[in-house]
């Protein structure tokens, strides 16, 4: 049978092309075009967050200044707590300058005992037990002195007891306990001690 086109009435002829024509544009819309405006659309949400994060960015670009600032701000006040809360115990060095303000005071240390320490959540606290020759005058410049270290030492538990047969320059012996204060290290888990000595040094003879 001969399906020749040109044999159906013009009518038919145009029904024909027009099915055709629309089945090409239906076969391209769905094997072109549509793939196409997804990936478009993919792109286009794709632009949007991008805009959004260097939005987020250029924000973030205008504040680093302040961070810096904040940052060094932060730095000098970690400095300064570290000149009164130490993270190292060192017991010889804070000998040394009691011994210096004593000397100062005209007072004898008789005895430097360091004690274990006391931890707490950022801080350790390390008790010494002094004893102390000289008289009134002298123990309260003494006290005086080492409550304007820039360390913080707590002087606390005072007992005073005075000579039978006084000198001039020694009527009383005095035991306190000298309370200074550690910095934890926040990456030593558990240690609860500082990074320096446990220990101290015996305790210190007195003067002749």
């Amino acid at each position: 049978m001969d399906l020749s086109l040109s044999k159906l009435p013009w009518q038919a002829q145009i029904g024909a092309f027009a099915v055709v024509a629309l089945g090409a544009a239906g076969g391209f819309y769905y094997q072109f075009e549509m793939p196409a405006v997804a990936e478009m659309e993919a792109r286009r949400t794709q632009l949007v967050a991008l805009r959004k994060d260097i939005t987020k960015g250029l924000t973030t670009a205008k504040k680093l200044p302040e961070f810096r600032a904040g940052v060094t701000d932060l730095e000098n006040r970690l400095a300064n707590l570290r000149a009164i809360l130490p993270e190292e115990k060192d017991a010889a060095d804070l000998l040394r300058r009691m011994q210096s303000v004593a000397v100062q005071s005209n007072l004898d240390i008789r005895s430097f005992k360091p004690n274990p320490t006391v931890t707490k959540e950022l801080h350790a606290e390390w008790p010494i037990s002094l004893e102390l020759q000289g008289n009134y005058h002298n123990l309260a410049l003494f006290f005086d002195r080492v409550g304007k270290f820039t360390r913080i030492i707590n002087i606390t538990g005072v007992d005073i007891k005075g000579f039978e047969r006084p000198s001039p320059n020694t009527t009383i012996t005095a035991r306190c306990t000298a309370m200074t204060f550690v910095l934890l290290d926040p990456a030593a888990k558990g240690g609860g001690r500082g990074r320096g000595r446990a220990g101290g040094p015996p305790p210190p003879p007195g003067r002749s």
